[in-house]
Order: structure tokens, then C-alpha cells, then sequence
């Protein structure tokens, strides 16, 4: 759009946020000044984007962050000429809408409209750039339709299967848990005790791209290092043996068939002659045959099945066993191994069992610390004679001794010995393992999107007919309390005949996990508006994101499915390029100070800072804290992540309501980099807010004192510097545009850029007089921090331009370049050194001779009495920086 921004009447004096941030989102809206065409230039585009939020209902500060972040970057790159893709959906499917359908006995889709309308209302209040023409919500048909196809494509390329997978499952809600849903072994909602179930799921071969998924982070150079560095050890490629032990016939000591020998992998043998025990997980076949002749067994196993299975935890559990009685052969000593069962070891993982070597080992030092079992250290470090095991493992890798012929090598030289003698015995051979599992992608909830399958007697899994996609997921339901999908009940979802033969047949009634909308959601933006295709050819040219803004709590899993998914796309001829998002940015945590009292059953009470009254000492630090409505003290928790739990959260709409949008935005930007943590402050909004009206009164008053001076009549800028204090604002005004520009887009300092403003309204504050030539230096000053504001503060920057005589809209104006002759100045300013130590300062005309440069710098006081008695010898200079004397005593 072209047009000329509307001028409403504003008043002059005051700095009215409400109105003209009412007027100028009004103005965007009608005419429509941020939507993107689907097709673009490749070298025209810059797709900007930050994670999709989830439909809670309300924003919070964290959300504030992010979509504050991602706009002024969105922004300053529509100033430099870019077309500019910035979308805006929804992640809208989850159990957390299940919970609150039956807490508020409405429907789940009911609830997440609501809470979309009221969200979409709260980004529209903050005046983030969206293109609102590409919103996309992952609960309607029309996007999760393309979920299904493009799940159906991967099903005929092999890609997709259904297998028996153990499970957390609550036996009073009858649904399957996660991991983080199982509290101390029970279900987070109903308390009864979990149960380890073996239930069909449906996963994605992600394991299929492993290798490409780690060697491909060598691409993402504008990622941080933090977020490569978790997904390259979520993969966990590692190099290591595939072992197996033969499994001793107890009855005569003999070695059981090789088909039950026990598999093991490791990536230590060089620790192979400190192995002292084997453990198997509760499932495996060898526990199951032991358990048959042994009741404690069979309890054992049974108790296994209740408690978490989650990596993290089963790290820091009590480690529990029991000896099957059964033995296995060491392949190089040929000693008898006896093998537990332990509640560390899972079947999912590997081939269920594990070998043992507790004294360099630390889950397997507190397993043998437990229960007795022998030790035997077998390696040191290279510089010590031996090692100390009596407290923990020793773990690094070293050097061998207790080892027999291996003794005296190191690790990396015993693995490839060790491996090359049990390889050519025939019970070993090395072997690439990852740690990443394929992604099992079911779960047993109502509020996602149904998985597109069909299960006929006759004709087995058949995946539904392309034609009838979208499988709609009803919505006019009603959530009861048992927990259960009401899809396993509502006989017209699940009975469907079935499309091969016709015959009766069951409709799957599992979801997906909601990882999945959230893996591809980028790409559909691109093609949001495409009714009739996943994706539209156009989508290579928008793709890859050029900057993604996320929280880094998102590193490993939807980084990587969204990584995943987009080479699944590629390798389905959807996009051509490998990876989804070119730059990451990951935003800091918005934290807050916690107070609180504890009541004698030790529980806390938080409350809201606002209640709370502190009492600082001479520094300005709390040291006291009182409730404002009882004057009694409070315990003061510290600076925390905001959260409701802990009532140090931030309402943004009071923020918004009572000092605007402009000012939050301009606070959160200011109060610390942006992947940094920002510490809230009101008494730091409430300074942006100060500036904001300084900076509207500045413009009133600019133009009151211009008034007489018509625009034709005021000089250039560049001519208006006449004397030296207007080329030394105009230096000034110059040197602090092209440091923003550097700021706002290569460094993503956008706090440093602020303060470069601030310090130029400052200056511009201070230089008096109203004549023609001072008037179009402060015309210019003002102007570039409007233009530098841009980004930040939009609404104010879109009045403030208009009053500064343009009348092209300011998020349509080019960006400006500094203007190189105005940086240049007449003066140089010189450190001056003695023996390296700085002695003073001195200011030279820019072009001095070197001796009468050395002559001035010994003269300068701070200078000339260092020099006293003493002989300068050597007189080094540093163009244009530095002068350092080289003394010695005379």
C-alpha cells in the first residue's frame, strides 16, 4: 500500500498511548500492511517466524518475549527491502484442553475457540506484523487433513509401522500416561499406582536419518552451539561392540545353545577385563525363564512394572536387582558372570541387557555397592599408578592394567585390540548405536488428530482412501471423568466399512502425538491459503525460515521432528531444501522476584510482588520484606522463572492497559539481550515509559520551534553543520544509526540499540537554538530515532513520522544508510601510554605530524609528571588510538 497514513487529532502535550495505538493497529488493519503474496523472489524474502503458541487463553510474559522479538526482527528487515513472511497460528490440540473441557463440562474445541479469539485479540494489542490472512489452527480439519495424507505417504514408502510397545498405563483413568505424567509411580491424576502395559503404537522410522539428522548440524552455523551440542547427543551416535555371552546350563556348567546366548552392546571394552556381573531388564526372556522357578522373582518383575521409565529418572533411582541364579561365560577369562535382573536396565532400550562393570561405571558401582558384588579395576589414569574406586567409579578413560596381555594400552588402543580378538572368536563385531529411538507417534486421547487407519479382518491395516481425508475428529462431545477417549465409545467414528472389501471393519481411534502438527506447521504457512495441496511450489521459495525464535526448552524434540519432517518432505519432493530453519534464536526466561510465607504444615503461600512492600539498604538491595495488608514480614524466594504457581507472573494486559504496548515492548527489549534472562522490573517499564513521553514532547516541541521555517527553506543536513557542535551532533546522529543498524540485524543487540538512541536523545535535548541550521539537525536526529524506533515502538514511530512531514507509512520507508562524510571528523583523541599503563588523554587535529604528536603528548600534564627524572627511549604510535612512551630512569 502506497497510501497516506490518516492523521487523527492527537493531543500535543500528553503522550496519548491508547489512541494512537487504537488508530494506527486500525490503519494497519484496513489496509491490510502486513500481508505477503504466496510467490517471491528467493532473494527478496525473509521468512520470519516464532514458535507457535499454545490456545491457553491468556499471554503471558514469556509469550510477550518471544513474539516481541521476532516482530522487531520481522520489522527491521521490511526496512531494509525484504518481503517479508511473519505468520501467526495456533497449536491447538493437547491434553491440557481435555482437562480444562471436563473442569469447565464444555466441549474441547468450544474451549480452545474461546481461548484463540481471546489470544488473537492480546497480539493484536501488542501491534506484532502478522500476516492474519495465513493463521492457521492445527484442531481444524483443513490443516490436520494434510497431517493424515502426508502420514499416509510415509506409510506406503515403509516408513511408518505399528508394533507392541511398553507403556505407562493408569488402570483408573484406562489411558495411557508419559512419562512426566507418572508421579512416584502413580497417575498425576487419579493417584492409583501405574502399570507397565504392552499396548500396539504406531512410530515414525526416525532412526532412518539418524546419521543424516546429526551430520546436518553441521549446517545450522546460526544455531546456538547449546542447542546443536543436546540434539547431537539425543541422537548419541556411538561406535562400540555388539557382544554376546554364552548363557551357562546350569545343570553341567555347560554353555547353553548359541540362539540363547545373551547380546550386549558397549562402547567401553576396554573395560571388558573389570566386568564382574551381566544385568537384564524385568521383560527379558532369560528373567521371564527364571521367574517360572522362583516366586521372588516373579514379584520382582512385577514390581518393575510399576514406576517410572523415563531416562532421567531411572539415572537417579534407587537401584533395586535380584539374582536370576543363572551364569554367563566371559569371553576372554572364561569366567562364570552371574546375571541379574535390575530395575536400571529397559527391553525398549537396546537388546535389554546390559554388562557390568562397577568399577568404572557409576550406575553400576551403586548396583554392586548395593548388593555386594566384586569389583576390579582395570583402568587408571595415564599419569597416576593406580586408581581409587572405594567412593565412586572412576569413569574417564585411561590406560590398562589388571588386564592381562592388554595391560599398558590405552583405551583407544584396547578397543580396536580387544574388538579385532573377540571379532575373530566369533562372538563379537563393532557396530554403530544410537540412542535415539524411532518416534512412536500414538496417543490414547480424544483432542488430536485421528490417525488415518482401518483394521479389517480380512484385509488386516489399510490405510483410509485419500479421497475421504480429512478423518474428522467429532467436536460435539462432552468429556466425562473416566479418562477415556470418548472416540473408543462413539460407534459412528470407529465403525467404517472397509474401503478394500467393503466388509465391516474398526476405524483406528489412538491420535497422534501433537509434535506432529507442530513439525510441518512453518511449512504450511507458506501455503496456508492453498486449499487443494499440503504444499504449494511456491513453499521452496519462502523455505527455509530465515529466523526462528523459540525458547530452548524446544531444543531436542521439536527441533528435531521439525528437522525430521522437513527431510521427510524433501525426500517426498514437497521442499527442496534440507533443513527448516536457517537462523535460531533462543530467547532468555522473563524471571521475577517470589515472595512468600510457610504455615506450619510446611506449605508456602506465594504472593503477587504488588502486595509486597521492601525495605533496601544504602545500595539499593532488598534486605526486607512486609505484606502490605498485615505489615507483617515475608520470606523473600528469590528471582524465579514467572509462574502462576509461585504468583510472580505479570498480567501484559494491565501492562498494556495502563502504559502501552509500545512501552512493553520497549522494556522487554531494553532490560537485557535477548537470550539472556530478563529480570522484570516495574520500575523499568515505568522508565520506558518516561522515555516514550520525553520523546513525544521532544517531537511537539520540534515542530513549535520549526513552525518558522518552512521545509523548502531548512538547509541539508549535511550543509546545516556549519560549526562544530552541529557536525558533532551530526557525527553523533550517524555513528548511532549505523551502530543500530549492525544491532538490530547481524548482532540481535536490540538493548544496545536502545541505549544508543537514548543517548542521542539526550543529546539532541542539549542543543539550543532555533535557527534554520540547528532546526534540520534536530529534524534529522529525531527523525533517525524514530526510523531506529521503527521496529521497537511502531505505533508511536507511525504518529511521530507523520508529524515529522511524511507522508509515506513508516513501516513502508526504506531504511537509511549512515551517511559516511558525516562521520568523519576534525579531531583525533589519543590514549597516551607510559610503559604500556595509560597516563591521559590528548585531542589532536586530524592530520598532526609525529613529532609534534610526541611533543604534545609529553606535554600533557597527567603525562608530564610521570616523565619526571625519567629518559623516554622509545616513542610508539598506534594510528590514529595511541601514543605509548617507553620510559627508563635517567
Amino acid at each position: 500500500m502506497s497510501s497516506t497514513p490518516t492523521s487523527p487529532v492527537i493531543d500535543a502535550t500528553e503522550y496519548p498511548f491508547a489512541q494512537i495505538e487504537r488508530d494506527t493497529q486500525a490503519y494497519w488493519a484496513e489496509h491490510q500492511s502486513f500481508r505477503t503474496e504466496d510467490t517471491v523472489k528467493p532473494q527478496d524474502k525473509f521468512y520470519c517466524l516464532a514458535m507457535f503458541p499454545y490456545p491457553s487463553g491468556k499471554l503471558h510474559m514469556g509469550h510477550v518475549r518471544n513474539y516481541t522479538l521476532a516482530d522487531v526482527i520481522a520489522r527491521f528487515q521490511a526496512l531494509q527491502g525484504k518481503q517479508v513472511l511473519h505468520p501467526m497460528g495456533w497449536d491447538a490440540f493437547g491434553l491440557p484442553a481435555e482437562n480444562a473441557a471436563r473442569l469447565h463440562h464444555c466441549a474441547p474445541a468450544d474451549w480452545t475457540k474461546r481461548n484463540i479469539d481471546d489470544m488473537r485479540g492480546q497480539l493484536q494489542r501488542l501491534g506484532f506484523s502478522y500476516d492474519w490472512s495465513r493463521e492457521i489452527a492445527t484442531c481444524h480439519p483443513d490443516y490436520y487433513r494434510w497431517e493424515q495424507w502426508f502420514f499416509i505417504q510415509l506409510y506406503k514408502k515403509g516408513l511408518v509401522y505399528r508394533k507392541q510397545s511398553i507403556v505407562n498405563w493408569d488402570p483408573i483413568d484406562q489411558t495411557v500416561l508419559a512419562n512426566e505424567q507418572v508421579i512416584d509411580g502413580k497417575g498425576w491424576r487419579s493417584g492409583a499406582p501405574v502399570e507397565r502395559r504392552e499396548i500396539p503404537q504406531w512410530f515414525l522410522k526416525i532412526t532412518d536419518y539418524a546419521d543424516e539428522l546429526l551430520e546436518d548440524l553441521t549446517q545450522l552455523t546460526e544455531w546456538p552451539e547449546q542447542v546443536r551440542t543436546m540434539q547431537a547427543n539425543w541422537i548419541g551416535r556411538s561406535q562400540g561392540l555388539a557382544l554376546d555371552f554364552a548363557v551357562l546350563d546350569n545343570d553341567n556348567d555347560n554353555d547353553q545353545k548359541q540362539a540363547q546366548a545373551l547380546n550386549v552392546y558397549t562402547t567401553r571394552p576396554d573395560t571388558l577385563m573389570g566386568l564382574t556381573y551381566l544385568a537384564i531388564a524385568a521383560k527379558h526372556p532369560l528373567a521371564l525363564q527364571a521367574a517360572q522357578h522362583s516366586s521372588d522373582i516373579q514379584a520382582f518383575i512385577q514390581s518393575c512394572d510399576l514406576g517410572k521409565v523415563a531416562e532421567a529418572d531411572l539415572a537417579t533411582a534407587a537401584k533395586r536387582g535380584i539374582n536370576t541364579g543363572l551364569f554367563a561365560r566371559h569371553p576372554l577369562t572364561q569366567e562364570k558372570l552371574p546375571i541379574w535382573i535390575a530395575n536400571f536396565v529397559l527391553m525398549e532400550y537396546g537388546s535389554g541387557a546390559v554388562m557390568c562393570v562397577p568399577a568404572h561405571d557409576q550406575r553400576d558401582w551403586e548396583f554392586a555397592k548395593a548388593y555386594q558384588l566384586p569389583m576390579q579395576a582395570v583402568i587408571r589414569p595415564a599419569d597416576h599408578i593406580d586408581v581409587d574406586i572405594t567412593e565412586a567409579a572412576f569413569t574417564e578413560k585411561g590406560v590398562l592394567f589388571n588386564s592381562g596381555v592388554f595391560d599398558g594400552l590405552t583405551s583407544a588402543q584396547a578397543f580396536d585390540r580387544i574388538a579385532d580378538q573377540l571379532s575373530q572368536q566369533g562372538v563379537a563385531k563393532r557396530q554403530t548405536h544410537y540412542r535415539l529411538r524411532d518416534w512412536g507417534v500414538s496417543r490414547q486421547r480424544y483432542w488430536g488428530t485421528p490417525i488415518p487407519m482401518i483394521y479389517c479382518q480380512q484385509c488386516g491395516t489399510v490405510p483410509v482412501p485419500e479421497a475421504d481425508l480429512p478423518v474428522v475428529l467429532p467436536t460435539n462431545i462432552q468429556m466425562d471423568d473416566s479418562g477415556r477417549s470418548p472416540l473408543h465409545t462413539d460407534v459412528n467414528f470407529f465403525q467404517v466399512n472397509c474401503p478394500t472389501c467393503q466388509q465391516p471393519a474398526r476405524r483406528e481411534t489412538d491420535t497422534f502425538d501433537t509434535f506432529m502438527e507442530s513439525s510441518w506447521y512453518y511449512a504450511r504457512f507458506t501455503a496456508a491459503r492453498e486449499p487443494s495441496a499440503m504444499l504449494t511450489p511456491s513453499a521452496n521459495d519462502w523455505l527455509p525460515v530465515d529466523h526462528y525464535v523459540g525458547g530452548i526448552e524446544h531444543a531436542v524434540l521439536h527441533l528435531l521432528y521439525a528437522r525430521f519432517f522437513h527431510k521427510l518432505m524433501r525426500d517426498l519432493g514437497l521442499v527442496s531444501s534440507d533443513e527448516p530453519f536457517k537462523r535460531l534464536l533462543c530467547q532468555g526466561m522473563v524471571v521475577s522476584d517470589t515472595f512468600y510465607r510457610t504455615d506450619a504444615d510446611g506449605k508456602r503461600t506465594y504472593f503477587y510482588p504488588h502486595e509486597v512492600t521492601l525495605t533496601r539498604d544504602d545500595k539499593g538491595r532488598p534486605v526486607q520484606a512486609q505484606l502490605i495488608n498485615d505489615a507483617q514480614p515475608v520470606q523473600m524466594g528469590g528471582i524465579e522463572k514467572m509462574s502462576k504457581s509461585k504468583n510472580n507472573g505479570v498480567d501484559p494486559q494491565q501492562l498494556i492497559d495502563r502504559y502501552g504496548a509500545d512501552t512493553v515492548r520497549l522494556f522487554i527489549l531494553f532490560a537485557a539481550p535477548p537470550d539472556q534472562s530478563l529480570e522484570w522490573s516495574e520500575a523499568g517499564v515505568e522508565g520506558a515509559h518516561r522515555f516514550l513521553k520525553r520523546l513525544w514532547r521532544q517531537v511537539q516541541l520540534h515542530q513549535q520551534q520549526a513552525q518558522h521555517h518552512s521545509a523548502s527553506n531548512l538547509p541539508s543536513p549535511a550543509d546545516a553543520a556549519q560549526n562544530t557542535e552541529l557536525k558533532e551532533v551530526r557525527r553523533k546522529i550517524h555513528s548511532t544509526l549505523q551502530k543500530a543498524a549492525d544491532d538490530l540485524g547481524r548482532r540481535l543487540t536490540f538493548n544496545t540499540a536502545i541505549a544508543g538512541v537514548m543517548e542521542l536523545f539526550n543529546v539532541l535535548q542539549k542543543l539550543e537554538g532555533q535557527d534554520a541550521n540547528t532546526c534540520s539537525i534536530r529534524q534529522e536526529g529525531l527523525e533517525i530515532i524514530v526510523l531506529i524506533l521503527a521496529p521497537i515502538t511502531p505505533h508511536i514511530g507511525h504518529v511521530l513520522w507523520q508529524q515529522l512531514g511524511h507522508n509515506k507509512p513508516l513501516h513502508q520507508t526504506p531504511w537509511r544508510s549512515a551517511d559516511a562524510s558525516a562521520l568523519l571528523t576534525d579531531s583525533i583523541n589519543w590514549a597516551i601510554q607510559i610503559n604500556g599503563k595509560l597516563r591521559g588523554q590528548l585531542s589532536t587535529a586530524l592530520h598532526i605530524a609525529e613529532a609534534d604528536l610526541i611533543t604534545q603528548a609529553k606535554a600533557v600534564p597527567s603525562v608530564a609528571k610521570f616523565l619526571e627524572n625519567q629518559t623516554v627511549v622509545k616513542s610508539i604510535v598506534v594510528a590514529n588510538k595511541l601514543v605509548n612512551l617507553v620510559v627508563k630512569p635517567s
